[in-house]
């Protein structure tokens, strides 16, 4: 029953909520926005809206628009020194959960007197320093439904010099807007990757060590919202109703990872994607479920835990753990990701024994909360297992 629930952030959760932020207090004088490096937001209409609102609330702006879709240091880097240059006072993140990441450790960073990204991140090659200046206030507005980091403190970042990829951990969000109009145009197999994203935060999460009652509160309504509705959403982009549903469990999500501990898939996928940058992180994360879940259902972690999971995604008279794996292999048939292959994307087997060794070196922290510890052999088979 232990656990801490602190989370600061405000949240404008539904369709129209980006078009209220005039009604909340202004956070300064000149807006840091940063989005992608891509057209989302301009397709979306989500920018021009935000700028309305910055003008209503007599605000000043500049916009950094190279953020990657896994943000690298150099990018975060030079977006910090591009806030300082242009006298920002308060940051707004406007995208997906590559660019609320990086919006999370701008916010951070602007304020600190030395020292670049890596200097404070607390992992790896990481220089490990404190931040010892507040972070300016930061809005996340999420256009996608995946990661959460509306509403968490933590950030990922990849060092493209190492090959790490791994976590910055700034301030909370002082505000947060969840609007889901802006994300019936994010295309159907970025609809998935998201999805799955958020689904694994959860389930992970549910069969984490660090579990309690309030965690598994939220993972297991977000694990049957995501198991009913993100298979609507990719099949259908304009359903609102599904869209809304996909967002709130990726809310969920988020808070999950707030009063729980996600566990080493997602280290897993991070050594995946740190040597190959075009992986998008969902999709690696798929790559990998079926043989990860599978490890922990074989050898009887927390069997009681995959049967509720079944159940929440809609196998009512579940009794078995592989239940779960049947569950999820469907899901991902309903949503066109169970034929993704790491070939694809230029992953090649002789590189497993070396991203054991990453996973372990800079997110091996995460290695602590599986249900059952993972050797570097487990490591090494699960990558095996998942490869086509």
């Amino acid at each position: 029953m232990a656990f801490v629930w602190n989370i600061p952030t405000k949240i404008l959760f539904g369709a129209g909520k980006l078009g209220e932020l005039h009604k909340e207090t202004p956070l300064g004088k000149k807006a840091l926005i940063v989005i992608s490096n891509g057209r989302s937001t301009k397709t979306n209409g989500s920018l021009d809206k935000l700028q309305e609102e910055l003008k209503a609330w007599g605000a000043e702006y500049v916009i950094f628009n190279k953020i990657q879709a896994n943000p690298i240091e150099p990018t975060v880097q030079e977006a910090v020194d591009f806030g300082r240059d242009n006298g920002c006072d308060f940051v707004v993140g406007l995208g997906g959960g590559s660019v609320l990441d990086a919006a999370k450790a701008i916010a951070s960073m602007i304020p600190q007197k030395e020292g670049r990204v890596w200097d404070y991140i607390m992992f790896g090659t990481g220089g490990k320093k404190p931040l010892t200046e507040k972070a300016l206030p930061f809005i996340a507005i999420t256009t996608s439904a995946g990661t959460g980091s509306e509403v968490d403190a933590g950030a990922v970042i990849t060092n493209p010099a190492t090959n790490e990829k791994t976590a910055f951990f700034g301030s909370y969000p002082v505000l947060a807007i969840v609007d889901p109009l802006y994300m019936l145009t994010v295309p159907k197999h970025f609809t998935a990757y998201q999805g799955f994203d958020a689904f694994f935060h959860n389930a992970e999460g549910y069969i984490s060590n660090a579990c309690n009652e309030a965690s598994a509160m939220i993972e297991l309504t977000a694990i049957a919202k995501l198991a009913k509705y993100l298979p609507i959403a990719v099949n259908d982009g304009q359903n609102l109703e599904a869209r809304t549903q996909v967002a709130f469990a990726n809310t969920l999500g988020g808070m999950s990872m707030d009063v729980c501990v996600c566990t080493s898939e997602h280290s897993l996928e991070h050594a995946l994607s740190a040597y190959h940058q075009e992986l998008p992180h969902g999709a690696g994360l798929i790559m990998l479920s079926v043989a990860y879940f599978s490890h922990f259902v074989e050898k009887h972690a927390c069997d009681d835990k995959f049967i509720d999971m079944a159940r929440a995604m809609g196998k009512v008279n579940a009794d078995k753990p592989e239940d779960f794996i049947d569950a999820l292999k469907e899901m991902q048939a309903a949503c066109y990701v169970d034929n993704l292959k790491m070939s694809d994307y230029g992953i090649s087997p002789d590189e497993f024994p070396k991203m054991v060794q990453n996973t372990r070196d800079a997110m091996g922290f995460l290695l602590q909360f599986d249900p059952i510890p993972l050797t570097d052999e487990d490591m090494l088979n699960i990558y095996k297992k998942s490869y086509r």
